[in-house]
């Protein structure tokens, strides 16, 4: 069973608080917070409560699959299942001969279920440029989602991304940078955080596998190597030339 189904389950346990009112009675279903997240495919348990003794016909309608879980006369319990989109539930009941009903708002979400992390190159020389890919796929709202780049422990790179997409995107993140001899001594990895807490959810967060990168020193180019061979060649000539200098000298005193 996913993590975000209990985390709905709690959630729906919390939400209903009874409201009565003073004077002439007040009917209402206590179903608050009036919106809920869910993860995407998972199920959501509504606690629907009456704040009269004795009410008749207590209904959840909703489109989806539900599941009577447990009642007594003023509330019941149930199980809506496979919550793949946004959507309404209108709760009822007649009490007094009064029928009553209220709209409980859900919102989908598509939390980071992976988090995938590429390196345009396994094995770079010093100061070579290299670039630092990573994806989301298939996430929702993008409001809120932060994508973080580290080297280690290191941040190297983040972004928060806007957007109140209602379907699903893919969330990419590219970060150029420039090796250096410290990259191959840590590993190189992403995180995803979904921020649901202005949308009364919480902390939703994900890591990619880790990559490691090769640094070299760098290999001298053949343009240098051939210089480096002409002042050698130069060198060896001048000081041969020297010497020879030096004998004749030495034979013309003698």
């Amino acid at each position: 069973m996913s993590p975000f189904g209990g985390w709905g389950t709690l959630a729906a346990f919390l939400a209903p608080l009874c409201c009565r009112g003073s004077g002439e009675e007040q009917f209402e279903v206590p179903m608050e917070p009036k919106h809920l997240l869910v993860g995407s495919g998972e199920f959501q348990v509504i606690n629907f409560t009456a704040s009269c003794t004795d009410p008749k016909k207590l209904v959840l309608e909703t489109a989806l699959h539900k599941t009577f879980l447990e009642g007594q006369a003023q509330w019941k319990l149930f199980k809506v299942i496979s919550i793949s989109e946004n959507m309404e539930l209108m709760c009822s009941f007649i009490c007094g001969g009064k029928e009553e009903m209220k709209v409980f708002n859900i919102t989908v979400f598509y939390p980071p279920k992976q988090v995938l992390l590429t390196l345009s190159h396994t094995s770079v020389a010093v100061g070579t440029l290299f670039t630092i890919e990573c994806m989301v796929p298939a996430v929702a709202p993008l409001e809120g989602l932060t994508v973080t780049l580290l080297r280690g422990t290191e941040i190297l790179y983040n972004q928060t991304f806007v957007g109140t997409a209602r379907f699903p995107q893919d969330a990419v993140v590219t970060h150029h940078t420039t090796a250096h001899r410290e990259d191959g001594h840590h590993n190189f990895s992403c995180k995803a955080q979904m921020d649901l807490c202005s949308r009364g959810g919480g902390l939703v967060h994900r890591f990619s596998d880790p990559q490691r990168l090769e640094v070299k020193e760098p290999v001298p180019s053949n343009q240098m190597v051939t210089i480096i061979t002409i002042v050698i060649m130069l060198l060896i000539l001048f000081v041969t030339f020297v010497l020879l200098c030096r004998h004749r000298l030495r034979t013309s005193n003698t």
